[in-house]
C-alpha cells in the first residue's frame, strides 16, 4: 500500500504548481488593472481639474444665448413696430396723395371753368345793364294780382331780364346779379 504521506505530499506539490500557474497568468492581468487604475486616476484628475471651469463656461454660455435672444425679440418687437410706424406713414401719404390729387383736379377743374368763361364770346344777354327802378317796381308789383300790376308787367320789356348762363345745369342754383 501507499503511504497515506506519499499521497499527502503529491496533493500539496499539486496544489503548489497549481498556485504557481495561477499566480504566473494573475500577474500581467493584475499589471494591466494597475495600469487601467492609474489611467483612471489620471483622467479623473484631469476631470476634477478642467471639468468645474468648462460647466461655468457651458453656464455662461447659456446666459448669454439666453440675453441674445433677449435681445434678438426686443430688436424683433422695435423692427414690428418701425414697420408699423412705416405702414402708418404709408397710409398717411396715400391719404394726402388722394387729398392733392382730389385738390388738383378742383383747381384744374375751376381754371378750365374759368378759362372757359373768360374765352367764350360775350352775349347780349350778359352785357345788358341792370334793372332800373321802375322795372323793379315792376317786379314787385308781379307777386300781386291787381290791374294795375298786371298792365305795369305787360308794358315790360321781356328782353332786358337777364336768363341763367347756359353751363348752369338748372336755374336754381343761378342768382342773378
Amino acid at each position: 500500500m501507499i503511504d497515506p504521506l506519499f499521497w499527502l505530499g503529491l496533493s500539496l506539490l499539486l496544489v503548489a504548481v497549481s498556485l504557481t500557474a495561477v499566480l504566473v497568468a494573475a500577474v500581467p492581468a493584475l499589471q494591466e488593472l494597475a495600469r487601467a487604475a492609474r489611467s483612471a486616476e489620471k483622467l479623473f484628475d484631469t476631470l476634477r481639474r478642467d471639468l468645474p471651469p468648462t460647466l461655468d463656461a457651458i453656464r455662461l454660455t447659456g446666459l448669454e444665448i439666453s440675453d441674445l435672444t433677449d435681445d434678438v425679440s426686443g430688436g424683433v418687437q422695435s423692427a414690428s413696430q418701425v414697420v408699423k410706424q412705416v405702414d402708418r406713414s404709408l397710409e398717411q401719404a396715400r391719404n394726402q396723395a388722394k387729398s392733392v390729387e382730389v385738390n388738383t383736379k378742383s383747381v384744374f377743374s375751376g381754371v378750365k371753368a374759368a378759362w372757359k368763361t373768360l374765352t367764350r364770346p360775350t352775349s347780349p344777354r350778359r352785357t345788358i345793364d341792370r334793372l332800373s327802378a321802375n322795372q323793379k317796381q315792376t317786379m314787385h308789383l308781379y307777386a300781386s294780382n291787381s290791374e294795375a300790376d298786371k298792365e305795369a308787367l305787360a308794358n315790360l320789356d321781356r328782353s332786358r331780364l337777364k336768363s341763367p348762363p347756359s353751363y348752369y345745369a338748372d336755374d336754381t342754383d343761378y342768382e342773378p346779379e
